[in-house]
């Protein structure tokens, strides 16, 4: 799809050739003689870019960009300067304004196609859906760099095969790798004084894993262990810091992407914290379908200990035990060899709400 480019410059001949160099590179140009003509098409047009030049009459480029910030619609419309001024003193204001880029004229139309295809790669990544998992990420990175870089890291990692209950690292200790559950499913949890384990997170095929003491450069705050057999690549420490330290958009993003797991556990623990014994219950239910359920057609079932349903319900062993005997008597689930079928879900919900 053509990008939109508004360009607004008083000098007639550099507004002429600067448009002639866009067009030629297949970019839609709009055009605009003063600030205050280019602040009303950028309003009218919402172009993917602008670039101003900072001496103008009517409204200087500071102006403008002020203007455009203050409305929703555009503020976040990358916005390079054009300046005939060296002094380091004008690229701070311009940067400190919130500008992304400045040009400085004489320029040549290399050194302009640069800097417009740079900025608007970099919108672009921040535009992303993205989602919290291995497709995610790797769209995340394909868009910012190019490159597979993630799956190259996947291939040349370690794929390490964990036991059911078997654990995969300890609270205190030293984060060597970022994880990537292949199959399988996690969970997070740390133990209090008295030994009763408090429920961090879940994870299953397609999460990323000891990422926050990564990131942290901490050690880790929970323990982590396979709920079942478990295939997680290991992308070593160094290989996963060389990846965010080299392109700040993919660690600004990566961050944001996995943020989203916490905002989550902060509503679970808010829920462990305020709800009664049953809400308790069904919302852990609830929240483990949401987590695995993958054959959306059929109801829901999951062989999951009594003790870690209660862990992650934030509850006691045998009050899971008796609560879940009450929602089967009252034909919310179904229990069977251990396994629990979620009957109906809409009354589960109810009792959330």
């Amino acid at each position: 799809m053509m990008k939109t480019i508004l360009l607004i410059e008083d000098n007639d001949d550099i507004r002429e050739n600067t448009a002639e160099i866009l067009e030629l590179a297949n970019y839609k140009v709009l055009t605009a003689e003063n600030g205050k003509t280019g602040v009303e098409l950028a309003l009218e047009h919402q172009p993917d870019l602008v670039v101003c030049d900072i001496m103008m009459p009517v409204l200087d480029g500071y102006g403008v960009l002020h203007l455009l910030q203050k409305n929703p619609d555009v503020q976040d419309t990358p916005f390079i300067f054009l300046t005939a001024k060296s002094e380091r003193g004008d690229f701070r204001k311009g940067m400190e304004m919130g500008a992304d880029d400045y040009i400085t004229k004489p320029f040549s139309g290399t050194d302009l196609l640069n800097a417009v295809e740079r900025r608007l790669k970099k919108a672009a990544v921040k535009k992303l859906e993205l989602t919290s998992d291995m497709e995610g990420l790797q769209q995340l990175l394909t868009s910012a760099t190019g490159t597979n870089t993630l799956q190259t890291l996947m291939e040349e990692g370690n794929t390490d095969r964990f036991k059911k209950k078997q654990l995969i690292y300890q609270e205190g200790n030293r984060p060597t790798s970022l994880y990537y559950i292949q199959k399988g499913r996690v969970k997070t949890y740390k133990v209090n004084n008295d030994g009763k384990e408090l429920a961090a997170n879940l994870y299953s095929t397609g999460d990323f894993l000891g990422y926050v003491a990564l990131l942290e450069g901490s050690n880790y705050h929970e323990n982590a262990e396979a709920l079942d057999d478990c295939e997680l690549t290991a992308i070593p420490r160094e290989d996963f810091e060389t990846l965010i330290n080299n392109n700040r958009e993919v660690a600004q993003q990566f961050i944001r992407l996995l943020a989203k797991n916490i905002t989550e556990k902060e509503q679970q623990l808010l829920h462990i914290a305020y709800s009664s014994l049953r809400k308790k219950v069904a919302e852990a239910l609830l929240f483990l379908k949401k987590k695995y359920h993958v054959a959306k057609d059929q109801p829901f079932s999951i062989d999951i200990s009594r003790e870690n349903l209660a862990t992650i319900a934030g509850t006691a062993t045998e009050s899971m035990i008796r609560t879940l005997g009450d929602f089967r008597d009252e034909k919310l689930l179904e229990i069977k060899q251990g396994v629990i079928t979620i009957l109906n879900e809409q009354k589960l919900a109810n009792l959330v709400n």
